[in-house]
């Protein structure tokens, strides 16, 4: 059984390939009890791989886990016992009501009646979904089906919790509204592996954050031990005219603490420049005399720390939550089961 010093989800060396592609190569893994692990990697990482292993849904081809004091080789049954997953699409019964669904979910878990019905109740009101709880779940909006398809997870009161993905396509509201129920969980105790494309959703949730890029892990930390990798204060500039990148380049280039060229970082799309500094205030005022001096023109200037967009960025060499999105191998087989 899990206990409060042995980690909650602990897995190693996890990998899968499907075909020519490999998915997971060696992934290591570990989360201790109430606490969040963010998985965050480019879309075709291998999060969803990770998640559907780590859930039973898919077998690994070599590696080893387990989950709430479970194994997962020897043990799968014990192991869908302990958790809960909300997959990256609502997985609801649409003709059901909300209730019914819940109800449903409960008798899947062999609650009895009795049971199922009263755990139905207690979800529908703690996820704000009484007023409809007796309307088919075809009429709910995408933020009601995230939290009814999260509530369907919790109906056993797992001690481990899975979310893939869980607030993709909502509003900002909506994202709002399930993040502050997701720290309601946490708060109880919970433990959570979440995986997400919103670097603000790690950086707002997650303890403890694992960078995947092909299916390994390439950074692993807090939100706050990532971004001091990348050193402290950087001067941002975007430039009016984008002829006038090289030689803003070069301009930053004196003010870094190597002096190099190379520290320089220019995203040519946005005519936008990054360059780590020295002295903060210092180093602003001077390179906005002498960008002036040097006729280039200015749209926004100003100083910052690095963000986990920073951090993935550099890691990966991608921005986060880009479209149109490649699949994940596992993706398509994890909808299909959780939906079937």
């Amino acid at each position: 059984m899990l206990t409060n010093t042995s980690p909650a989800i602990e897995a190693h060396g996890l990998s899968k390939r499907f075909g020519d592609v490999v998915a997971l190569d060696g992934l290591d893994l570990e989360v201790q009890p109430g606490r969040v692990l963010g998985l965050l990697g480019p879309n075709g990482a291998g999060k969803t791989t990770a998640v559907s292993i780590l859930t039973t849904l898919l077998e690994p081809d070599s590696g080893s886990a387990t989950i709430a004091g479970a194994d997962l080789a020897t043990q799968p049954g014990l192991v869908r016992e302990r958790i809960g997953l909300s997959g990256q699409y609502a997985a609801v019964d649409e003709v059901l009501t909300g209730r019914e669904n819940l109800q449903m979910i409960g008798r899947l878990y062999h609650l009895g009646k009795k049971a199922a019905k009263a755990r139905a109740q207690e979800l529908l009101e703690r996820f704000e979904l009484t007023d409809a709880a007796d309307r088919p779940a075809k009429g709910y909006s995408g933020g009601m089906r995230r939290r009814l398809d999260l509530a369907g997870s919790l109906v056993a009161a797992s001690p481990v919790l899975f979310l893939d993905e869980p607030t993709t396509g909502l509003d900002p509201r909506s994202r709002l509204e399930l993040w502050d129920i997701i720290r309601e969980l946490v708060a109880d105790g919970t433990t959570l592996l979440l995986t997400t494309q919103y670097l603000e959703e790690a950086d707002q949730l997650a303890n403890d954050i694992v960078v995947i890029d092909k299916g390994r892990a390439i950074a692993r930390g807090t939100s706050d031990e990532l971004k001091a990798q990348m050193g402290g204060e950087r001067l941002e500039l975007i430039i009016s005219d984008e002829a006038d990148l090289d030689r803003a380049k070069s301009l930053l280039a004196a003010h870094t603490p190597s002096g190099r060229v190379d520290d320089v970082e220019v995203r040519p799309s946005t005519r936008t420049l990054l360059s780590p500094v020295a002295h903060g205030i210092e180093t602003l005022a001077a390179v906005i005399d002498q960008l002036g001096s040097n006729r280039i023109a200015v749209s926004d200037i100003g100083l910052r720390r690095p963000t986990l967009d920073d951090v993935f960025l550099t890691l990966t060499g991608e921005p986060a939550a880009q479209s149109p999105k490649p699949t994940d191998p596992a993706a398509t087989a994890l909808t299909e089961t959780i939906n079937a």
